[in-house]
């Protein structure tokens, strides 16, 4: 019952780190060169490598994409029933009763 997976192994597998490599992202090769000309080294920049593999994780513009819009069907879907509703049982709600309709000066 439950356990949420226990035994039956991981429910994803961490790749080895030796298969990221600056080398395959011109991007970070320019920085690593820059870096060098002014006698600066990264020793992390190969954790960024796994940014630029678009085939694996999309492009920035794609996540950024995914991520905006994520939930925003079922948002519009739930406004519009909303405004359905308060449009069939919501009736006159009176805005602005009490402004000197009622004779009061």
């Amino acid at each position: 019952m439950g356990g949420h997976g226990h035994g039956h192994g991981a429910p994803y597998k961490v790749p080895d780190a030796n298969i990221y490599k600056v080398e395959d992202v011109p991007k970070l090769v320019e920085v690593r060169e820059a870096l060098a000309r002014q006698g600066l080294k990264d020793p992390w920049l190969r954790n960024e490598v796994w940014r630029y593999n678009a085939k694996e994780f999309g492009t920035h513009a794609s996540r950024l994409r995914t991520f905006m819009l994520r939930g925003f069907v079922l948002g519009l879907g739930l406004t519009a029933a909303t405004v359905a509703l308060e449009t069939v049982f919501g009736g006159d709600d009176h805005h602005g009763h009490g402004h000197g309709e009622e004779g009061h000066h």
